[in-house]
């Protein structure tokens, strides 16, 4: 029923952005927390940003605040990740996640690989 599907994943140099999107089905997008986590290999998966339904609050974890800027189109059902200034440490898989209430994230994507050279 519920499908998140992430894209815009890929290779970039330390210093370049990209800009991930999660498209969002079967579910009434606006009702639903939206928010972004990331896995590398070998480590434990990590919140990177959060927006609510409305798109009024948003937060992010300290190490990617005022680099990265979750944003959402209702409309669209497509929540968004822009990321600057890309560093090493950056590189993981990320995943959307969807929550109905509060941060019980039910539904997850499949991840889209962000690898960022050196």
């Amino acid at each position: 029923q519920v499908q998140l599907v992430e894209s815009g994943g890929g290779l970039v140099q330390a210093g370049g952005s990209l800009r991930l999107s999660c498209a969002a089905s079967g579910l009434a997008f606006s009702n639903y927390n939206m928010a972004w986590f990331r896995q590398a290999p070998g480590k434990q998966r990590e919140f990177v940003a959060r927006i609510t339904g409305g798109g009024l609050n948003t937060d992010y974890r300290d190490s990617v605040r005022g680099r990265f800027t979750i944003s959402r189109d209702n409309a669209k059902g497509t929540v968004y990740l822009q990321m600057n200034s890309l560093k090493p440490e950056d590189t993981s898989v990320y995943s959307c996640a969807a929550a109905r209430f509060g941060t019980a994230y039910l539904y997850w994507g499949q991840g889209t690989q962000v690898t960022v050279s050196s």
